[in-house]
């Protein structure tokens, strides 16, 4: 009886030992399609570890997983180099295409807009969205304008047909990115002058060309 029970535990020993020897071959060969890339490999759960270079990538479906051994890890996900295997993983937002580590994106997908590492469907107060580049732009915050100033040309509130007249702001907050566009902090306009300057000014310009301004002769009386 002992005999019969030794044989049979032989037996179960030899096919165990077989099936693993098949499962290794079927690995070594490549005949497993799952397994490519790999150094360790399950049929159902695809790769445990991968040589140097790839990464592995874990896909979950309910409460299974499967691996397997990438280049470079996909959409959503960033690669973590290992001592012992380098893995592809996800970027927290749902909302981010690619991610520098998990918490910090780097492009965000359609319809969303980035500022300083997150995802946005709205750009913050005090930036601007950029439709080219899927990015939340910092802005300058002006104040107030300024009266406007007396119309001059070329120093001269008279003498001449037409002069500019300008008004400035000031920047309240500055923007903390480099580069930051900001709107218009000086503004100017034309305007019409005096043609005859009062008191000894008049004399002294009766002489003019009122024709053009820019190509003015004086004529000393």
């Amino acid at each position: 009886m002992q005999w019969i029970i030794f044989m049979l535990l032989l037996f179960i020993s030899s096919m165990e030992m077989l099936s693993q020897n098949r499962w290794k071959k079927q690995v070594s060969t490549g005949l497993l399609e799952n397994c490519t890339g790999c150094v360790l490999c399950s049929e159902e759960n695809g790769c445990i570890t991968c040589h140097h270079r790839l990464f592995l990538l874990i896909w979950r479906d309910g409460i299974r997983q499967y691996g397997v051994c990438v280049h470079t890890c996909p959409p959503g996900y960033f690669g973590v180099r290992g001592l012992e295997v380098n893995r592809c993983t996800k970027c927290r937002s749902p909302s981010c295409e690619s991610c520098f580590s998990k918490d910090f994106c780097m492009k965000c997908k359609e319809k969303f807009y980035l500022h300083k590492g997150q995802c946005f469907r709205q750009c913050p107060p005090s930036t601007t969205a950029q439709p080219g580049t899927r990015e939340c732009q910092e802005t300058c915050e002006p104040g107030p304008w300024s009266e406007w100033s007396a119309c001059t040309h070329e120093g001269r509130s008279c003498g001449c047909k037409w002069g500019l007249e300008t008004r400035v702001r000031e920047v309240l907050g500055s923007p903390r990115e480099e580069g930051a566009a900001c709107p218009a902090l000086l503004e100017s306009r034309r305007c019409r002058l005096r043609k005859h300057c009062p008191g000894g000014m008049q004399r002294q310009l009766e002489g003019i060309t009122w024709g053009s301004c820019d190509s003015q002769v004086l004529i000393l009386l």
